[in-house]
């Protein structure tokens, strides 16, 4: 079906109601009416996400009501009838334009097809989704929400019984039965007594208190910004819980706003989204600056130094919670104590938990890969396997995501927030800032430069380039000099002993003679290809000339 039928089906079809019929016919530009209707929205790495608008390639109650037929129909043939209609669908949602209206949607669906749904009261962080499907021993979990992507865009995520999003073997299970629906007629409502409101936030906010560790001198003055999204009320319950009373919160950006109407994008690693929260510090003396995003499943963090307020990367935040977390934590009392990371992630963190005794994993883009790690380490001690039964510690990926504790299975800005305060506090004792300890670690593991860069390539013909771009790479000789291994993740790539192979994944790795790297893949949630540098080196302004020498290397060899 071309995407003229479809286009002409929707705007002639009663079934899709008049507003969407009136959007689709002001339409003009044919590159338009061929980019809103030429495939279906892909469940991907993050599951669904899209521009929110009409057509069968967009975000709207019709694709989400079209990919909850097809899980409620995997859901029934998977657990049957009446484990689901016992144990229920969690879904939650956030501040965005849409997400609590979608959300109903999903809820209708499913009750529709028999199946109990706990529907969260409010919206809340991704996170606590997660502890919720197995607070209430749900089959599965969703979540409407498109993370830090601008306020066009909404998504969808799909939790499995463990509160961890779909792997790509059960993604592809679900994904035959969304394709499967071919008619939007067959999507019916149901009965809202199958709908069930619930909030846990209170069981959440105790479930992270118990990864506090430090619990003295919090002498720390905290400026604190949720960017309209979820993260107000657990982030300041927890750490009003473990002792800051000088926390000050951005009054403009606590309320929940899918506009986002202070921020340019509601995205903490950009010093944009954080510049009221500086702005209030540098007025009022704070200390440090926290900024987590929409679904408060990311943090950022920024300092005050002499020279104003510095924004520290996810590889920097990430290895100095791995510091602090292991540091504070008594490892001979742990059976096999293990961290994870993903393979485009700085390997300082790894070098800092090898130090410590501790097992390091590796898997692909994406913490639904470090969930999975989580539930396979106590499968395996359930089972007696004695190959693969480790006690995960603390989890981490560089794009701002950590998890300490396994109340949930993704990344968590909740109990992140809450244990960069304690170390900021334990280091502000000891007349140190995050930066200084940040300089000591490099003095003790050497100096690493890690960068991203983010070349967006919208429509059809964007997403045709980058796939070239992928090919042409993996075809060719290696565009840096000192390469010593280059690494195909699409192909078969061992993971840890006991652990088999990784999945098949569009990621490409450079590894140079030094232990630097460069890792290249499309992005699963956006229109974009992204680069990956981290450069080691003893120096620092050598790693800075390095880095820029091969980022230029590789824009001119691909033409970004």
């Amino acid at each position: 079906m071309d995407y003229k039928f479809r286009y002409q089906q929707w705007t002639t079809d009663e079934f899709f109601n008049e507003t969407t019929r009136k959007e689709l016919l002001a339409i003009n530009d044919e590159k338009e009416i061929e980019d809103r209707f030429y495939k279906d929205l892909e469940f991907g790495t993050g599951g669904l996400r899209g521009v929110m608008g009409a057509g069968t390639n967009r975000m709207n109650k019709y694709t989400v009501g079209k990919a909850t037929k097809g899980l409620g129909d995997y859901l029934l043939a998977i657990y049957g009838a009446d484990v689901c209609f016992e144990r229920g669908v969690v879904i939650g949602y956030d501040t965005r334009n849409n997400s609590e209206y979608f959300a109903k949607t999903a809820a209708d669906v499913l009750s529709g097809m028999g199946i109990k749904v706990y529907l969260h009261t409010h919206a809340r962080p991704t996170p606590q989704l997660s502890f919720s499907v197995k607070f209430w021993n749900a089959v599965a979990g969703i979540v409407l929400t498109a993370s830090h992507n601008p306020k066009e865009y909404n998504g969808y995520k799909v939790y499995d019984e463990y509160g961890c999003q779909l792997v790509p073997h059960q993604a592809k299970q679900v994904i035959s039965y969304m394709n499967a629906v071919t008619d939007y007629h067959s999507i019916h409502i149901g009965n809202d007594k199958l709908i069930y409101t619930a909030d846990v936030t209170d069981n959440f906010v105790a479930a992270v208190m118990k990864q506090s560790r430090y619990s003295e001198d919090k002498n720390l003055h905290i400026i604190y910004t949720p960017l309209h999204g979820t993260g107000n009320v657990p982030v300041q319950k927890c750490l009003w819980l473990a002792g800051f009373n000088n926390v000050d919160s951005v009054a403009e950006q606590v309320i929940p706003d899918g506009n986002f109407p202070t921020v340019v994008s509601p995205n903490p690693e950009d010093r944009q989204a954080l510049e009221m929260g500086i702005a209030q510090a540098e007025r009022t003396g704070a200390d440090i600056v926290l900024g987590t995003d929409p679904d408060s499943d990311r943090v950022g963090v920024a300092v005050k130094t002499d020279d104003g307020f510095k924004l520290l990367t996810g590889n920097q935040i990430g290895a100095l919670l791995m510091d602090f977390v292991l540091s504070n934590t008594d490892i001979n009392s742990i059976h096999k104590p293990a961290v994870v990371k993903t393979v485009v992630t700085s390997e300082l963190g790894a070098e800092i938990a090898k130090k410590h005794g501790l097992n390091v994993f590796s898997t692909l883009t994406g913490f639904k890969f470090i969930g999975e790690k989580i539930t396979q380490f106590e499968q395996a001690r359930e089972s007696g396997d004695t190959t693969r039964d480790y006690t995960f510690l603390f989890g981490y990926e560089e794009s701002y995501g950590y998890l300490a504790g396994t109340h949930a299975r993704d990344k968590d800005a909740v109990v992140s927030s809450l244990l960069i305060c304690e170390m900021a506090a334990q280091l502000k004792a000891q007349r140190k800032t995050l930066l200084d300890r940040m300089n000591e670690l490099y003095k003790e593991y050497g100096y690493y430069r890690d960068a991203l860069d983010s070349f967006t390539l919208k429509g059809k013909d964007g997403l045709e380039r980058i796939a070239s771009v992928m090919v042409e790479l993996k075809d060719g000789d290696s565009p840096f000099e000192n390469t010593v291994q280059k690494i195909d993740y699409s192909i078969s790539v061992d993971a840890e002993p006991g652990f088999g192979k990784l999945p098949a994944s569009d990621v490409l790795k450079y590894i140079l003679v030094d232990g630097s790297w460069i890792a290249v893949r499309p992005s699963g949630t956006e229109p974009k290809i992204k680069i990956y540098y981290s450069i080691k080196d003893a120096d620092q302004d050598a790693a800075e000339i390095r880095l820029q020498q091969i980022q230029s290397t590789i824009k001119e060899r691909l033409g970004l």
